[in-house]
């Protein structure tokens, strides 16, 4: 299939997500919430409930939007390659609708046979029509590189060479991508036994979003007192996809007075590195 580059530049939308306290708790689940009953029980639970600030990813990831935003790319070999998320307004409401308007930024070639990244920014409003909050997504479709395109722009964020700040140790429960899946991103290598084993995987993979968010959770606890409302921004690169069932630690660097930067590797295999050139700030 052809790519469609007279796409880019384009603004599709809006699409709508409605959402009430239980589909809330339900993410925060398929990001590690509550995994021994407890922790971060703020996410999961309608009293003096917050959002889990990953959330926002989730309306640009969606199925809908990728299969709609059809650029001519093989939906088999889609990955999620970068997501970097600013919180504008907190979401108050337990309960509503949410508008997001996603324009397809840019298309840019890897070469054959390392795919093409393509670059969608959502912005996401509620129903009173204020925006929440931004989403520059990034998805790598391996199966779609060698077109002659433009070469993406190189965006690195420094991971200190020395000891962290602060490491968070948490396993990935076997089940993390069914529950986490149930939140709109429901692409057959998450689920499917066959399906992953026929693009390479010894078993479904993770969903990048889910991963992050057990990063944000680790952040939030360890760098802001648990006040999930001062995180302001959130970026990440994925680097590896993650087979649920294994340990993860979130290494994290002090950076300034408002931010962090930070990493979430395998915890007994350090080399393997599933998210990095990550930082996330806040007030």
């Amino acid at each position: 299939m052809a790519i469609k580059t007279e796409m880019v530049g384009q603004t599709f939308g809006p699409f709508e997500k409605e959402y009430d306290w239980k589909s809330l708790s339900l993410f925060a689940l398929g990001s590690g919430a509550a995994y021994d009953g407890k922790t971060d029980l703020q996410y999961v639970y309608e009293k003096d409930m917050k959002m889990l600030p990953t959330y926002a990813a989730c309306p640009i990831v969606e199925s809908i939007v990728t299969k709609t935003i059809d650029w001519g790319y093989d939906y088999t070999g889609s990955l999620h390659w970068s997501f970097d998320i600013k919180m504008i307004n907190p979401m108050k409401k337990l309960e509503g609708k949410l508008s997001t308007k996603v324009l397809l930024k840019g298309l840019y070639d890897r070469g054959e046979g390392k795919g093409t990244l393509a670059v969608h920014f959502g912005e996401t409003y509620d129903e009173d029509g204020t925006l929440l909050f931004t989403n520059e997504s990034t998805d790598c479709c391996i199966f779609d590189g060698g077109w002659n395109g433009p070469k993406a722009p190189k965006d690195i964020v420094e991971i200190p060479e020395r000891e962290p700040d602060f490491e968070i140790t948490e396993k990935i429960s076997e089940d993390r991508a069914c529950v986490y899946r149930l939140s709109g991103d429901d692409h057959p290598q998450h689920v499917d036994w066959e399906y992953a084993a026929e693009i390479g995987y010894e078993r479904p993979i993770l969903h990048a979003v889910s991963t992050a968010g057990v990063a944000c959770r680790h952040i939030i606890n360890s760098v802001l007192d648990g006040d999930s409302e001062r995180l302001t921004r959130f970026k990440t690169r994925i680097t590896k996809p993650l087979l649920p069932g294994v340990n993860v630690t979130t290494q994290i660097w002090k950076w300034d007075d408002n931010s962090i930067h930070f990493r979430v590797i395998n915890a007994d295999d350090p080399a393997t590195i599933y998210l990095n050139f990550a930082l996330a700030e806040y007030k």
